[in-house]
């Protein structure tokens, strides 16, 4: 899906072309956003900003995510963009924005703050698969390669289950956010072809070497993402590990 198989992990309010352009020289994809669509998700965005996090509140969000994705045309790394939603609408003029300018898109079932579950993204399309898969279909249907942000340790929620319907749906790739339960990323591969990037915690040769013996196709890297110093070091281990294939 990208090479080196290393991914930026989008950060709220700071993911956008400027911080993928200088992640360029160690990872093969950036996930820029996330970004709220709707009037919905945007409120709670504001709701979020009100208690000092940072957000993207453009006034037009279609228009941003063009913009982001144009600033990445020469650049060398496949861009991604991930989106909050509480409709279905907005997900696939977002999903068009993206095919058109060769980039994925990626829906956000993973925040869990509360002002964002309770208008129904995040956390809480998590748990409602159907309605999930519905934003999957939707967002495929208009051929864009699509996937999905999701969280472990979530109680109720099967990965492995979940991630065989999503590519049922039409998912190209799942990023899973492992929380404290790594091997949760053999069971999401082992139940699906979907690309399986792992998240959370990478940060070295150990970390890329477990996330890759449960049977990550690639990783990302969230907080660190800015540091050069990790990137190469996560970089060096990725290369070995899921380039090369060296132990």
């Amino acid at each position: 899906m990208f090479r080196p198989p290393l991914a930026l992990a989008s950060l709220s309010g700071e993911a956008d072309a400027e911080w993928a352009r200088q992640g360029a020289d160690y990872a093969g994809a950036a996930f820029l956003g996330g970004i709220a669509l709707d009037d919905d998700s945007r409120e709670a965005a504001r709701k979020l900003v009100e208690r000092d996090r940072t957000e993207f509140l453009p006034d037009d969000p279609l228009a941003f995510i063009d913009r982001q994705l144009a600033a990445l045309e020469d650049a060398p790394i496949q861009p991604a963009f991930n989106v909050r939603s509480a409709t279905r609408e907005p997900v696939a003029e977002a999903a068009r924005i993206c095919r058109d300018r060769d980039a994925s898109l990626e829906i956000n079932a993973h925040c869990r703050q509360e002002e964002l579950c309770a208008v129904g993204c995040g956390e809480t399309l998590l748990k409602d698969t159907e309605r999930l898969a519905g934003y999957v279909e939707t967002a495929a249907d208009t051929g864009a390669t699509v996937g999905v942000k999701v969280r472990a340790e979530v109680p109720g929620v099967d990965l492995p289950s979940l991630a065989g319907r999503l590519e049922d749906a039409g998912a190209s790739f799942v990023h899973v956010d492992a929380m404290d339960t790594e091997s949760v990323i053999e069971g999401v591969a082992e139940a699906s072809d979907l690309f399986v990037i792992a998240n959370n915690g990478v940060r070295d040769d150990e970390t890329v070497r477990e996330y890759v013996e449960y049977g990550a196709d690639a990783v990302s890297v969230g907080r660190p993402s800015d540091n050069p110093v990790v990137l190469e070091r996560v970089l060096e281990a990725v290369e070995r590990r899921l380039v090369t294939g060296t132990p």
